[in-house]
C-alpha cells in the first residue's frame, strides 16, 4: 500500500520514543512525518508552522463569511466614530 508524506523529513515512532527532543531537534525547525510500521501516524509541526497554519485557517474562514456576504446590505459607516467609540469603551 501506497501513502503520501506531507513532510520532507520522517522518523520511526521507535526513534520518536528513545529521544523525543532530539528527533525533533534534527528536523531543525521542519515538519516530520512520524511513521508506525512504515506508515504515517501523525505530523510533528514546530510551534510557528503550527500558528501560521491556524491564521491561514483563520484567513479562509473569515474568507468564506465575506463571500457569503457578498451582495447583502451594507450600512454607511464613519471610521472616525467607530474608533472614537471604540476608544470610549475600552476605558470602561
Amino acid at each position: 500500500m501506497t501513502y503520501t508524506v506531507l513532510a520532507n523529513l520522517a522518523a520511526s515512532i521507535t526513534d520518536l520514543k528513545k529521544d523525543p527532543m532530539g528527533t525533533i531537534r534534527e528536523a531543525a525547525g521542519e515538519t516530520v512525518v512520524i511513521l508506525n510500521r512504515n506508515e504515517p501516524a501523525f505530523y510533528a509541526v514546530p510551534p510557528e508552522r503550527y500558528a501560521a497554519m491556524m491564521e491561514l485557517i483563520d484567513d479562509l474562514q473569515l474568507a468564506e463569511v465575506v463571500r457569503k456576504r457578498q451582495g447583502g446590505a451594507t450600512a454607511k459607516v464613519d471610521i472616525d466614530e467607530l474608533i472614537a467609540h471604540a476608544e470610549a469603551n475600552s476605558k470602561v
